[in-house]
């Protein structure tokens, strides 16, 4: 055993404790920096969704105008639902949300089915888009805006299940469409004095 082999063994102990140490410090530290908390908790500034209280507040106090349409009163309930957080429209509005609606059902896929049918269509979209202008109780232009979705769908060859189907498509769409108009109208309203 040479003399620098025995240098070296002496040190291994406390080599060891000083890592042990070392990493017992980093591992505590990135122990400090984890949090749990509940993913939807309406702790802090913001709601849920990321929402802050006080846009929250703002949109509680929209009222949504007439639709004259099914898919539109689809989207117009859940809009409703989401700006008021299930509590309905507000008694006394300051703001008077205005909906222009639009729907439309596309053939995605033709197959030829070996049948007497040239062509059956397989797949379906469902495309709706909305036009907002959210104006204030002096009827002044507060915002303005467009959203656009799109649901895709199987259409079988039964004729009740097609129906049901596209139905369903049609639902999907208006609820992504009146999410989607929730969070631009937080947007907008987070803009505002």
């Amino acid at each position: 055993m040479s003399l620098s082999d025995h240098h070296t063994k002496d040190k291994s102990p406390i080599r060891k404790k000083r890592l042990a140490v070392l990493t017992g410090l980093v591992l505590s530290a990135f122990v400090a920096g984890c949090t749990v908390q509940p993913l939807y908790s309406s702790s802090g500034s913001a709601g849920v969704g990321g929402v802050p209280s006080s846009v929250k507040t703002k949109l509680a106090t929209i009222k949504v105008d007439d639709v004259d349409s099914i898919p539109a009163q689809a989207v117009r309930n859940r809009l409703i639902f989401g700006l008021s957080g299930g509590a309905g429209e507000p008694s006394q509005p300051a703001y008077h949300l205005a909906l222009g609606f639009s729907t439309s059902t596309e053939s995605a896929v033709e197959v030829d089915v070996g049948d007497s049918t040239e062509g059956r269509a397989s797949a379906g979209t469902v495309r709706m888009s909305s036009n907002y202008v959210l104006r204030d109780r002096d009827g002044k232009v507060v915002a303005i805006g467009r959203r656009q979705v799109s649901s895709s769908y199987d259409r079988p060859r039964q004729e009740f299940a097609n129906l049901r189907a596209h139905r369903d498509a049609q639902q999907r769409a208006a609820e992504e469409l009146a999410q989607y108009l929730v969070l631009s109208l937080a947007q907008d309203m987070q803009k505002l004095p």
